[in-house]
């Protein structure tokens, strides 16, 4: 018996090693083909074989597996688009990606607690935008507008499928419709922050999205929570707090380090 249990707990131990190398492997793989290579596709492509359990299914059960893990592909594909704009060389910002993203596949991907589906659909937002922005810039502002549609939809869904509400097909579309508008005024005039020490570019809509994403969802949350006895003193924090942020954002920080 004491041999059984010594055998499942290194098979157990095994395992984890396993889990952790061949996340940690993604994590920089999916980075260092993408700048090796000097295109995303390759990256894209790893992402894509590493969810090939979301595809392994009837065709019926497809889209409602692809909805389910939208965040984490959103993710996936994003830090190798950023990888990819980010130049044909190593910059700091690719060795930040790599660290990233192999802490969202061991830590932050498997958090399953209501701070950790927040902190899982604001990195999606950010990071999503961040690279529809970015990628779309020479083209029609429909596409980007459509991608902020999905993105908001995804990050609303993620959180409020945790939620008590088995109801919330229309709070979702209302946020990726939200999303969709902010993002079309705002490529009127696409800023965006420059760093160069790192090479990295963060669009202001971005930051004004996740501000969005963050207020939006935790109202609608206090919302499921206090049911009847719902007051805006419940929200009233978060909701100046965004609007503060936003404000200054737009008021003090519109004059583009680097504009596309």
């Amino acid at each position: 018996m004491a041999d059984y249990i010594l055998a499942r707990k290194t098979r157990n131990v095994t395992s984890n090693l396993v889990h952790v190398f061949l996340n940690v492997l993604l994590g920089v793989s999916s980075v260092l083909i993408t700048v090796l290579s000097g295109s995303p596709l390759l990256g894209i492509l790893l992402v894509l074989m590493s969810k090939w359990r979301i595809f392994a299914v009837r065709a019926r059960y497809l889209w409602l597996n692809i909805k389910s893990n939208l965040v984490d592909l959103i993710v996936g594909l994003s830090v190798v688009l950023l990888t990819y704009y980010a130049g044909a060389e190593f910059v700091p910002l690719d060795f930040i990606l790599m660290a990233f993203y192999s802490l969202w596949l061991l830590f932050i991907k498997p958090w399953s607690t209501e701070i950790g589906t927040m902190v899982q659909s604001l990195t999606a937002v950010f990071l999503g935008i961040s690279s529809t922005a970015i990628m779309t810039a020479g083209l029609n502002s429909v596409v980007f507008v459509l991608l902020a549609f999905l993105i908001g939809y995804a990050a609303s869904r993620h959180i409020l499928i945790q939620s008590s509400d088995k109801d919330f097909t229309l709070t979702t579309l209302v946020c990726g419709l939200i999303f969709a508008e902010i993002g079309w005024l705002c490529n009127s005039w696409a800023i965006v922050y420059s760093f160069n020490i790192i090479g990295a570019r963060i669009p202001q809509v971005a930051i004004i999205l996740t501000i969005f994403a963050f207020v939006y969802n935790y109202a609608r949350r206090a919302m499921i929570k206090y049911q009847s006895d719902f007051r805006l003193k419940h929200i009233v924090g978060p909701m100046l707090f965004g609007i503060a942020l936003v404000s200054v954002i737009v008021l003090w920080f519109s004059n583009p380090i680097f504009n596309i």
